[in-house]
């Protein structure tokens, strides 16, 4: 899935192995003792630290649940300021009244702003999909369409969203820059953007772009199972070595794997409907959490 990646030995980063170890080592340096590195360094740690993600989550997905790229377009505009778990147990009601653009386009919105109210945001966001639905039933035959600059013209949608739907509907790959990819992506020092467009572009020159969607899922899955925005389980993260950052949270190893969260913490997931090859425990549905 990374072979090719050109991502250098750990004498070239002066990381040592990720795998398996934990922060706990040692071999980890804090973020005030690490030393400037080139481009060239960076990078090849920066693909490294893709490498031992891709071990560490092989069953790395978007965790929205759907069954079509609809689906997946509605649920991702529902998604803003909620969880994705939320989402989930919002949905099945949701596509039960609305299978197709064409019935949501001609939804009641109080309506539908009951259905979506667990969400957050539920009158802009009822806005949004009925509006959505309109164009795609109108301008796109009812059809999500399959390129970037089409999808950024319904409402709703921005970058993040098309790039969601592109990469996990349509196999065109993309970088999604959400809360916890920034803020991974800093910690790690791949980039010092804020921006969300000038860190999918700097992201972007960094990996090849059949790996852009892929290492938005382990980036974000990393995000939220250890390296938490608050009190990161450094103590816990088997990329430690590799991290500048390191030492930001919780170091202890005992400590640490107690902040692991959902499969890592032996807790369910955020979909209610996980791929056959997730190892953990699928979501309750709306009412049972």
């Amino acid at each position: 899935m990374t072979s090719g990646t050109g991502a250098g030995t750990a004498s070239e980063t002066g990381a040592g192995t990720a795998s398996g170890t934990g922060a706990g080592t040692g071999a980890a340096r804090s973020g005030a003792a690490w030393k400037p590195e080139s481009r060239l360094a960076m990078v090849r740690r920066a693909r490294r630290i893709n490498r031992e993600l891709a071990e560490l989550y092989p069953y790395a997905h978007p965790e929205l649940d759907f069954r079509n790229p609809f689906e997946l377009l509605v649920a991702t505009v529902l998604s803003a300021q909620t969880t994705d778990l939320r989402v989930n147990q919002t949905t099945p009601a949701l596509f039960a009244a609305y299978p197709t653009p064409e019935d949501m386009a001609a939804a009641v919105p109080e309506e539908m702003e009951e259905l979506i109210r667990p969400t957050g945001f539920f009158r802009a966001k009822t806005k949004s999909l009925i509006g959505l639905s309109v164009a795609l039933r109108d301008r796109f035959g009812g059809e999500v369409p399959g390129r970037l600059d089409d999808l950024v013209t319904l409402p709703g949608v921005g970058r993040k969203t098309a790039n969601v739907v592109l990469g996990n509907a349509f196999g065109v790959p993309g970088i999604t820059v959400d809360t916890h990819f920034g803020r991974l992506v800093r910690r790690w020092k791949w980039t010092e953007q804020e921006d969300p467009e000038k860190v999918e572009a700097e992201i972007a020159t960094i990996f090849p772009k059949s790996e852009w969607t892929m290492l938005s899922h382990r980036v974000v899955f990393h995000g939220r199972r250890i390296c938490h925005a608050r009190k990161p389980a450094c103590g816990a993260c088997p990329i430690a070595p590799l991290c500048p950052a390191y030492g930001e949270g919780e170091t202890d190893p005992e400590k640490a794997r107690k902040l692991l969260k959902y499969e890592m913490g032996g807790r369910p997931g955020q979909r209610l409907s996980p791929p056959a090859d997730y190892p953990g425990m699928p979501a309750p549905p709306l009412g049972a959490d």
